[in-house]
Parts: C-alpha cells; sequence; structure tokens
C-alpha cells in the first residue's frame, strides 16, 4: 500500500510555504516565497504544485492562509480571503484555484488553525483534544481547538480582537483601525513599532515596562480564553513572542494572578508554552488538514 502524501501550502502575510510530507509529518520538499501580487505568488505555488504532481502525486491537499477567509462551505465565497487589507489579495479565490487541478480532498482553514491542528498531530499538544496556539506577530491570531476541532460559527477565531482590561497606568490607545486598545492593537507587532516610534522592538531589553504592557494584555486573552473555553495547554508563537521568550513566563504569571485561584490549571507542566515543531508548526498546518479530509491518522 502506497503512503498517502499532502501538499500543504501556508499562506502568511509576508510569505508563502508550499510543503509536501508524509502522515508522520516527515517533510519531502518544501518551498517558499514571497507574498506578493496574487497573481505572482499563487502562480509559483501553482507551478510547485504541477511539479510534485507530476513526481510524487499527492492524495491531498491542504491550504491554510491569512485571513479574514470564507470557511463555510455552503458560501459561494468559500475559500476566498474575504477582506484583508493586504494589497491585491480582498476577494481573491485561493482554494478553488489552488486544487481545483487536482482530483484530490481539499481542506482550507486558517494558517493559525493550521498551526494548532499541526501541534495536535505532531507537537506540543499531541494527544489532547482541547488547546489553543497563540502567534503574535504582524497580528494576534488564536487557534482554538475545542473537541479536537477549530472553532466554528460566525467565522474563525478573532480572540485578538478582545477588548481587555488594561495595565494600570497604561493609557496608550493601540493601534488596531477597528478596535484601538483591543489585544491586537496592544501586543502585534505593528503596534510595539507605533508605540514606541521605531522599527527596532528586537533591540528593546526584557526589562522594559513595553514587556509588561505586552504581558498584560496577552494574559487578559488567555484569561478569557480559559474561562470561555478551557484549553488544557495554550501554545505561544508568532515573531514577537520568538524574539522575546521571556515572555511566556511573564504572561503565565500574570494569568494565574488573574484568574485568581477561580480555575485551576494543569500541573503537568507549563500552561503557557512555545509550539513543539517550532517554525515548522505554520507550514505543517496544512499538511495535517489535508490528512483529516482524507481520512488519515497523522502517525
Amino acid at each position: 500500500m502506497v503512503e498517502l502524501v499532502v501538499a500543504g501550502i501556508e499562506l502568511g502575510g509576508t510569505k508563502c510555504i508550499a510543503t509536501l510530507a508524509d502522515a508522520q509529518g516527515t517533510i519531502i520538499d518544501q518551498a517558499q516565497f514571497p507574498t506578493l501580487h496574487p497573481d505572482d505568488t499563487l502562480g509559483k505555488i501553482e507551478a510547485t504544485l504541477d511539479g510534485w504532481w507530476k513526481r510524487t502525486p499527492f492524495g491531498a491537499i491542504g491550504i491554510a492562509s491569512f485571513g479574514p477567509v470564507e470557511l463555510d462551505p455552503a458560501s459561494p465565497q468559500y475559500g476566498f480571503i474575504t477582506s484583508t487589507p493586504k494589497p491585491g489579495w480582498g476577494q481573491t479565490d485561493v482554494a478553488r484555484r489552488l486544487s481545483a487541478p487536482y482530483p484530490v480532498p481539499m481542506a482550507f482553514d486558517t494558517d493559525v488553525n493550521g498551526a494548532a491542528l499541526a501541534e495536535g498531530c505532531w507537537g506540543a499538544t499531541r494527544g489532547l483534544s482541547d488547546y489553543a496556539y497563540v502567534t503574535v506577530g504582524t497580528g494576534v491570531g488564536v487557534g482554538l481547538i475545542v473537541n479536537g476541532r477549530p472553532t466554528r460559527g460566525l467565522g474563525h477565531c478573532e480572540l485578538g480582537h478582545v477588548r481587555v482590561a488594561r495595565m494600570k497606568g497604561d493609557a496608550w490607545p493601540g493601534s488596531c483601525p477597528y478596535h484601538g486598545d483591543c489585544v491586537e492593537g496592544l501586543a502585534a507587532g505593528p503596534a510595539l513599532k507605533a508605540r514606541i516610534q521605531t522599527d527596532h522592538v528586537s533591540a528593546v531589553p526584557a526589562d522594559d515596562p513595553l514587556w509588561g504592557y505586552v504581558s498584560h494584555a496577552l494574559a487578559q486573552m488567555c484569561h478569557v480564553m480559559v474561562l470561555a473555553s478551557g484549553p488544557r495547554r495554550v501554545l505561544m508563537g508568532g515573531g514577537v513572542i520568538k524574539g522575546q521568550p521571556h515572555l511566556i513566563g511573564r504572561i503565565e504569571a500574570m494569568l494565574k494572578e488573574s484568574l485568581a485561584g477561580y480555575v485551576t490549571l494543569p500541573d503537568d507542566g507549563p500552561f503557557l508554552c512555545a509550539p513543539g515543531l517550532g517554525d515548522q508548526a505554520g507550514p505543517l498546518g496544512p499538511v495535517a488538514m489535508g490528512l483529516a479530509a482524507a481520512g488519515v491518522t497523522a502517525a
């Protein structure tokens, strides 16, 4: 019996990664492209998929995209990137364009949901059915997994845009064009640059008050998440966290203080931790999605 191979496409705001992998999460081939105009970027991905199909026919395809995206299969816009401010990408049908040439199962979801599912297959949340993956970078995204599946309803999880209690003494208005001081408007990379009026966020020392404000906002978001869905573990990644790994411990300490003993967090290790798959969580996300679409369990 030939083992299933999956083509996974991660569409990110700055780069896109195409991954060919098997059910063990073993990467067979991988290609990366800058996110430019859709015709340029998607054209390069199409050429990559075509080459793989001729050499190693894949049995499923997964597409995990930056958003907002339409996830309702009954919608005429299913598989579209919808109201993104990224130039040229609004109302772009990515799922059909990339998957239509191939007679295989297709899965479509957000990039952060994909990363969360990959961690459940091969990473730090393997064996758990309720957990979350938080990415803090150009935005604040949350992949919230409940009973083994990403949350659905009106759309995908947007906890990064929740408004939270502010840290005492912090009156900065935030930078989100929709909500001002939501979590993304306080803690995402562009918000930090706007707040300190420089692009050199990575040079800000760990003891700077800035990181206290960031930790507080993210801890408050986790407070809401714990009370709303009860994840057993929360993974924290993205460029901001990767550049300031001390934040994870600070956020967990602030979360416990905020919960004030009302909810007891699991004691079988850190409640907040880094992704087990590191930089490959995102690229392997659509692979995990493709496996599920094909009815194959990750090994």
